[in-house]
């Protein structure tokens, strides 16, 4: 078997791969680790879920393994070293829910600012429902200017939003800064400026609880907060404070670790804490996106002189980027195939 899909592709990528490879498609292996061991003896190439965990044990079970390919960003559950020294290339669509993730954080910032959403959708009466505000002559900061920044900034802008920045990783006088629209200042600043901030720092282990008590104490009263990034950026604790003592007055976070708010946590319970499973990253776009490109990278990898000869290269080009082909037009509306059989593919 040359590719193993626990992950689903869309049914044109995956139609595309089996003209060219023997395909397996066996999604119920995401969760029997002894039976993903035994098929992956013979694999040349593997599309896993997040939640499987790539080891160095892992490898030993494939020793003609060439690619691990994941749909989403989830470099946790791979040992990298593992994977550099058997010569086994991993591969994330990284670019594939930069928008959809942008969309996402504009969403609950716009959701947020009118808090009284929910419970009017609840059917309780206006009375009863708490006053809201408009986005336009606010101000958002952005924690963090990771490539799903890039996509949000200009979008804030074009609803009269006054956008500031800190990364860092990213200097104050680097040119980012001004071809986005986005003002640098330092941390304390951005908190203390912000009616709202938007996560979406690139995580790494230095950065575990880097957003701690020293730091929310800079919270202008009443901040609302949403995030994509990794939960760990979090001091649970320090959250939990500043939840309850009205420095931020309601958090809403994708993708957060199943603990980070489990029984037992400082954070259980807290009632303006509102947690999503990434949800961000699940739209029919970015699952197009995301399946085109792992396919193409799959042959290239697998068949690199087949690859190297097809003529134009990538035929997915328009897909294989953060945003829209240069006319303009949504990806479903340049492969409008694809999308039909998506569309089909959602409703099964």
């Amino acid at each position: 078997m040359d590719v193993l899909l626990v992950d689903p592709l869309v049914p044109e990528a995956l139609a595309w791969l089996q003209e060219r490879y023997q395909v397996a498609y066996q999604p119920e292996l995401a969760d029997d680790p002894a039976g993903l061991r035994q098929a992956v003896a013979d694999t040349r190439a593997i599309v896993v879920p997040p939640h499987v965990i790539i080891s160095a044990e892992f490898l030993e079970h494939a020793p003609l393994l060439q690619m691990v390919a994941r749909m989403q960003i989830s470099s946790d559950n791979t040992d990298l070293e593992a994977c550099s020294r058997r010569g086994v290339r991993v591969l994330q669509a990284r670019s594939a829910t930069v928008r959809s993730n942008a969309e996402y954080l504009l969403y609950g910032l716009l959701m947020l600012y009118r808090r009284g959403m929910v419970s009017a959708l609840l059917g309780r009466k206006l009375g009863q429902v708490r006053m809201g505000r408009e986005l336009a002559g606010s101000t958002v900061g952005l924690l963090g200017m990771a490539p799903v920044a890039h996509t949000l900034a200009p979008m804030l802008r074009c609803l009269g939003v006054r956008v500031l920045g800190y990364d860092p990783a990213v200097h104050h006088a680097a040119e980012l800064w001004g071809k986005l629209g986005v003002e640098p200042v330092p941390y304390d600043e951005l908190l203390s400026r912000s009616d709202a901030i938007s996560l979406q720092m690139v995580y790494a282990s230095r950065f575990k609880g880097w957003i701690n008590e020293r730091l929310l104490n800079h919270c202008k009263p009443g901040q609302l907060w949403v995030g994509v990034s990794r939960s760990a950026l979090f001091d649970p604790e320090a959250l939990a404070l500043a939840l309850c003592d009205g420095r931020i007055d309601a958090c809403l976070l994708d993708g957060a670790n199943p603990a980070f708010a489990a029984a037992g946590s400082p954070l259980h319970g807290v009632p303006n804490l509102h947690l999503t499973p990434r949800l961000g990253s699940h739209t029919r776009e970015a699952k197009l996106r995301a399946s085109w490109y792992l396919a193409r990278r799959i042959h290239e990898t697998l068949s690199p002189e087949e690859a190297r000869r097809e003529p134009g290269g990538s035929d997915f080009a328009a897909l294989d980027s953060t945003g829209f082909p240069e006319s303009g037009d949504p990806p479903q509306a340049a492969t409008p195939s694809q999308w039909a059989s998506l569309a089909m593919h959602d409703r099964d």
